[in-house]
């Protein structure tokens, strides 16, 4: 009998990660979400696991690790969710804001993601939730610490993804769409469920690694 799939997510408590987690405990997976509390209050299922992991904190990222370790011989699906977009409405770079954004959204998603790599099967994948306000054809004066970082998260797809080459794993960046979340706001026109349901059908049909995938329009290209 074959094993169900390992599905790990990172900030899966709310918004694009908590409905990714339901669309893949609906395919089958057995889903470890994290979450800063260690809880998702928002779901319930048999296959479900939720672990303590705030990324800015190197400790948190080591106990996490070794709370996956003992759950899981492998992660066939890393999801990197977890982000924060504190200055998106601003112009101006702020200190606390920029230093916040970057310590969760590049800092934290690298070290975390270097921490379970090892869990990552041949075969296995890794997706890095980016946007498409970090392409440099897409630039603007607002969000600058969170374009900055998203930038660099497309950067380290594109590095990650030449690393693992060999061992056949694919690294994705993709773009989720302008989202209906804390983080995207009450305009977005994309619910959740529809940015889940088409961050899925990449994950089951992507082939070549290092790309940006574009949840909304369905463009693609190489990093």
């Amino acid at each position: 009998m074959k094993r169900p799939y390992t599905a790990l997510i990172t900030g899966a408590n709310a918004g694009i990660g908590l409905a990714l987690a339901g669309k893949l405990l609906g395919q089958g997976y057995r889903v470890i979400g994290t979450s800063r509390t260690g809880y998702i209050d928002a779901l319930s299922h048999p296959q479900l696991y939720c672990l303590q992991l705030d990324v800015r904190d190197a400790a948190s990222i080591e106990a996490c690790k070794q709370a996956i370790t003992r759950m899981a011989t492998s992660i066939d699906l890393l999801v990197n969710n977890a982000g924060v977009a504190d200055d998106v409405f601003h112009t101006v770079p702020e200190r606390a804001s920029f230093e916040n954004t970057f310590s969760t959204n590049v800092t934290g998603l690298v070290f975390f993601t270097e921490a379970v790599v090892g869990l990552v099967p041949p075969g296995g994948q890794i997706v890095n939730i980016s946007t498409d306000m970090a392409l440099l054809t897409e630039v603007a004066m607002n969000g600058p610490a969170y374009r900055m970082s998203k930038g660099a998260v497309n950067i380290y797809t594109k590095m990650l993804a030449q690393r693992l080459t060999e061992k056949k794993i694919t690294v994705t960046a993709i773009h989720p769409g302008w989202v209906r979340t804390k983080l995207g706001g009450d305009q977005a026109p994309l619910l959740p469920e529809a940015s889940a349901a088409g961050i899925l059908d990449i994950i089951q049909t992507q082939k070549n690694s290092g790309e940006f995938r574009n949840v909304a329009t369905g463009k693609h290209f190489a990093l």
